[in-house]
């Protein structure tokens, strides 16, 4: 089953799923960087930053990579 299928099938059982989604995501973006929320749910980048930035994320300034050396 794919979440298109998954859609149609919560939207005919009257399950609204937008803003379950929304929230999610928000609160997401809030616990890990934008770009790795993106590369896992295949979102584009751009999205999740303004999302986080919607949200209030603090994570603009997280610099990815081995921090060890």
């Amino acid at each position: 089953m794919d979440p298109a299928t998954l859609g149609k099938r919560l939207a005919s059982a009257g399950i609204p799923t937008f803003h379950g989604r929304t929230a999610t995501l928000q609160q997401l973006v809030l616990q890990a960087p934008p770009s790795v929320v993106a590369g896992m749910l295949g979102y584009h980048v751009v999205h999740t930053e303004a999302v986080a930035a919607q949200a209030g994320g603090t994570w603009k300034k997280y610099a990815p990579g081995d921090h060890t050396r």
